[in-house]
């Protein structure tokens, strides 16, 4: 199966499937408080389940902490076949008056920790298959805080590390201290900006999961840039995105998130959707 296109091996023995789900999108504005629908949230996730999605992305700043809770409650029943990856390392807090939450980096060992425990007791779980610094702490030595992240490895509690919005410069200097099986930076077809990244990453045989793979929705409209192309392949637009991502390279990892079960439907079947490389030529140049 991992050789299979739709699918990936992180970590060389954790086989996904190539678009997974992305949780922040469950949760109201700024993915803060509870979904406004809480039971129609998990409805989503479990009809993820049911259509074959075995990677959820999630975090404990999403909520804070209602995501992890949400996703243990819908996903119970399929538990054994489902990969959770988690997210440490970012507080977020919302002063009243303030316009959008404020976001608090924790690089130390004692928070490090601390993040893990409650994500194990929230999502009733006994190890993170897959555990990701959601941001570097730029009062912390990143070093230290890998080093943290690697006793969590070495004690079982954590399968496989990964980090989100680094450079190649800090993927090196992780990988000095601890193997490092994913990066999690925003990436979509019209917001390239990681190229070098996703290049290492590739060359390395690193998973690169990008989030805002839609572009946080700009390319799903029906009248946006990707409607030719989606038009001629009897697709929707945000099929044809991830398509492209798909083909973009055999490392990335996409987790479209939705409300919408008619939504998540689109996107799954987005491996079925095999672009031409003229298509892709195509399609980048619509974009650009």
């Amino acid at each position: 199966m991992a050789d299979h296109p739709n699918h990936f091996a992180i970590g060389g023995d954790l086989v996904v499937h190539r678009i997974g789900f992305g949780a922040a999108r469950l949760h109201g504005k700024a993915t803060w408080g509870e979904p406004a629908d809480p039971e129609a949230a998990r409805a989503v996730l479990r009809r993820a389940a049911e259509l074959g999605v075995n990677f959820i992305d999630t975090a404990e700043a999403y909520g804070p902490h209602h995501s992890e809770r949400l996703i243990a409650d819908a996903l119970s029943p399929f538990a054994d076949d489902m990969v959770i990856a988690t997210k440490c390392g970012m507080r977020r807090s919302w002063p009243e008056g303030v316009a959008h939450p404020l976001i608090h980096p924790e690089g130390g060992r004692a928070a490090i920790r601390a993040s893990l425990d409650g994500s194990l007791a929230r999502l009733r779980l006994d190890r993170i298959e897959l555990y990701q610094l959601h941001r570097l702490d730029p009062e912390m030595p990143l070093e230290t805080t890998i080093e943290a992240l690697a006793e969590l490895r070495d004690e079982g509690r954590v399968r496989h590390l990964g980090l989100s919005e680094v450079t190649v410069e800090e993927i090196k200097r992780a990988r000095q201290v601890a193997p490092i099986a994913t990066v999690q930076n925003r990436y979509s077809l019209t917001d390239r900006d990681h190229e070098d990244v996703l290049a290492y990453c590739e060359a390395e045989g690193i998973a690169f999961i990008p989030w805002y793979p839609l572009g946080a929705g700009s390319l799903t409209a029906a009248d946006g840039p990707l409607a030719p192309v989606a038009a001629r392949h009897g697709a929707s637009p945000g099929q044809v995105a991830l398509a492209w991502l798909l083909a973009r390279s055999p490392v990335i990892l996409a987790i479209p998130g939705t409300t919408s079960i008619a939504h998540l439907e689109q996107n799954c079947a987005a491996t079925n959707l095999h672009l031409a490389p003229s298509d892709l030529r195509e399609v980048e140049q619509l974009a650009a």
